[in-house]
């Protein structure tokens, strides 16, 4: 099978990165689209002891760019090795669901992810997001270690 579409995941850390680096060689090797992503968690008000602070749209907007910074060596990366590149943020509180809807919608086949994140006994072998993804994904991920 041979893959049309590669969504690359990424929250801008090394080992990030170096998953971007190899989904993108991929793409590059059998001539896939690319489509790299970050997640940001929603943006709402909120309250502290009784009182309700706003988000206004002007931190929204440094929250949005700030996120949007993390594709910025997806984008040097992908320049580098020759590769057409699409982006895209979103907001969700959980980002393994993020992915899977951002899959279907672009059509991705394949999924390349890091495998970070870790968070307790259950989590060591993957970052949790990972695990989620991998549960319940009908995409091929391949998990970068």
């Amino acid at each position: 099978m041979l893959f049309k579409h590669i969504l690359i995941p990424t929250d801008g850390s090394e080992l990030s990165l170096k998953a971007v680096q190899h989904g993108l060689a991929i793409a590059k090797a059998i001539g896939a689209k690319v489509t790299a992503m970050t997640v940001q968690p929603p943006m709402t008000d909120f309250i502290i002891e009784g009182v309700t602070i706003t988000v206004g749209d002007a931190e929204r907007a440094e929250v949005t760019r700030q996120f949007d910074h993390r594709m910025d060596a997806a984008r040097q990366e992908a320049k580098a090795q020759g590769v057409t590149l699409a982006t895209i943020q979103v907001e969700d509180r959980e980002p393994w669901r993020a992915i899977i809807e951002v899959a279907k919608q672009k059509g991705a086949d394949l999924i390349v992810m890091a495998s970070h994140g870790r968070r307790g006994v259950s989590a060591m072998v993957l970052g949790s997001e990972t695990q989620k993804l991998l549960t319940h994904s009908s995409v091929p991920v391949l998990v970068y270690r």
